[in-house]
């Protein structure tokens, strides 16, 4: 498996937002993966058609893909995910005034309602906690999938039941046949990794 091989420790000393910067296609597979769930969370009260709403998610990618380079994190207040979530209100907008363009279009006055509710560029979208709290378990959830294939199922395991489910090192030894110091290596393991590829990008 993937944490036992030498030649993923890249993985380690370079984050997966550097990677998809030097246009790394793995990385970039993984990222989609990662994130395409959260997009279409954020798309879900447009009520757009399917082939509107993957046709849309495409658009988002391709938009990352050539300006992924510009996003800057060193900046106060500025995260991954609130630049990924301006992109994607923006292409929403581009979609609604392609609607009102079309002569004769089907729901144009409906997509001249939506795009009028949509804030202005220099307003922040209104973020209840509820809704904060969905975003963050989509994410978690894909990067803890993704994740968990790099691993064997005994060092997986041994993350897991020490950190989310809060059993103690020695009991989680005893259940997998570990000693407590291979235990406390896995955890700690998963959890470098976890900060290493999503760290970024979990922001």
């Amino acid at each position: 498996m993937v944490d036992e091989e030498p030649g993923h420790q890249d993985s380690l000393s370079s984050s997966m937002l550097d990677r998809i910067r030097r246009r790394d296609a793995e990385s970039w597979d993984r990222f989609v993966k990662l994130y395409r769930p959260l997009v279409g969370f954020w798309l879900r009260d447009a009520n757009l058609a399917d082939h509107d709403r993957d046709d849309l998610v495409n658009e988002v990618f391709q938009a990352v893909v050539q300006h992924v380079d510009s996003f800057r994190n060193n900046q106060p207040g500025a995260t991954f995910r609130g630049w990924l979530r301006t992109i994607t209100r923006n292409k929403l907008i581009d979609f609604y005034r392609r609607q009102v363009r079309e002569p004769a279009g089907e729901g144009g006055s409906t997509a001249l309602e939506r795009l009028q509710q949509i804030p202005a560029d220099n307003s922040t979208p209104a973020t209840t906690e509820p809704e904060h709290a969905d975003e963050e378990s989509v994410l978690l959830q894909r990067a803890m999938k993704l994740l968990q294939q790099d691993f064997e199922p005994r060092s997986w395991q041994a993350f897991w039941r020490t950190v989310i489910d809060g059993e103690t090192t020695a009991d989680v030894a005893a259940a997998l046949g570990m000693t407590s110091a291979a235990v406390r290596k896995a955890r700690s393991r998963v959890l470098q990794r976890l900060r290493a590829e999503f760290g970024e990008l979990l922001s």
